[in-house]
């Protein structure tokens, strides 16, 4: 019976993954069957065939796009007993530091290789016209869709300093306080939307603390809603969010909700995972976010926390 599968993405990390071929296959060949992915969508149709064709094990090597992918493909494959695994070989690493991994893919392969594993939460979005997309991490829409869409311009920078230039650009550029219809658990108001982020791990963008609580486990979102706020008022709200303060503001919301549906009176930028979901041009105005307690198995510990709580208590 199949065992483990290991998809690499070759270009994660600006490509510097690709040089890491031999070692991979020194440190996993004798374990694990490895393929390569050779563009947009490969690694999750890769995850896909994998987990259908009796895979026990289907694991993401790279960074946060190919996590995105490969957690697609074994989701959609509707075999929850696949468990699925990160080797943090990417630029930002946002979901495997969420999992509590340090970005050491070496010491991590000891993980993705065990018997242990834990159940964490899954997000579900969908638009007006039926199109949905899974995601692990985070969704992101408005300013936050921008700074997604800023970041792929920049070629040079990495981590915090690509996605802190990033949100500059999509300030100057992107700005604007969007007439929504927002619903949380059932409860509706409206409200002007600058930023939603709908938050399963506690940080996006390789640095930004948006949910400094949050649980992959917890059963709940924690979301970070900005309405009614000006362009001055934001820019100097950004510093906060790198050291994981939510700012207080009468027009920011902090909470924690299992579904969400916002509808806008113009087209949405929408991320998931960093992904793309929807960009201007595809005319998306309503989207519904739904919470899937428990429907992902992910291979290593099997105890799932927040590594901020440590750093948290120390700063305390």
């Amino acid at each position: 019976m199949p065992g483990t599968y290991v998809i690499v993405n070759p270009w994660a990390a600006r490509g510097r993954t690709g040089n890491r071929w031999p070692e991979l296959r020194d440190r996993l060949s004798r374990h694990a069957e490895l393929a390569e992915t050779s563009g947009p969508g490969h690694a999750e149709q890769l995850a896909f065939d994998a987990a259908v064709n009796g895979f026990t094990t289907v694991v993401a090597a790279g960074g946060d796009g190919t996590v995105h992918e490969v957690a697609n493909g074994v989701l959609r494959a509707g075999r929850p007993e696949v468990r699925f695994g990160v080797l943090p070989l990417g630029s930002g690493n946002d979901y495997a530091a969420a999992l509590g991994l340090t970005n050491d893919w070496q010491a991590a392969c000891d993980g993705v290789l065990s018997d242990r594993f834990r159940h964490v939460d899954v997000g579900e979005v969908r638009d007006e016209r039926g199109r949905s997309r899974f995601f692990v991490n985070t969704l992101g829409l408005g300013l936050s869709g921008a700074v997604a869409l800023e970041s792929r311009s920049i070629k040079k920078l990495r981590g915090l300093a690509l996605y802190g230039l990033a949100t500059l650009k999509a300030l100057a550029k992107h700005f604007r306080q969007m007439h929504t219809t927002l619903i949380i658990d059932g409860q509706s108001r409206e409200t002007r939307t600058v930023m939603l982020t709908v938050a399963l791990g506690f940080r996006e963008g390789g640095g930004f603390i948006v949910a400094p609580n949050a649980k992959l486990d917890d059963g709940l979102f924690d979301i970070l809603h900005a309405g009614n706020l000006s362009l001055l008022r934001t820019l100097c709200y950004v510093p906060q969010l790198t050291r994981g303060s939510i700012p207080k503001h009468p027009e920011i919301l902090s909470c924690r909700c299992q579904t969400i549906t916002l509808e806008a009176d113009q087209p949405l930028i929408v991320h998931v995972d960093g992904e793309f979901f929807a960009r201007p041009e595809d005319q998306v105005r309503r989207v519904e976010i739904r919470l899937l307690p428990g429907a992902l198995a992910v291979a290593g510990n099997d105890e799932c926390r927040n590594p901020n709580d440590e750093r948290m208590t120390k700063s305390e």
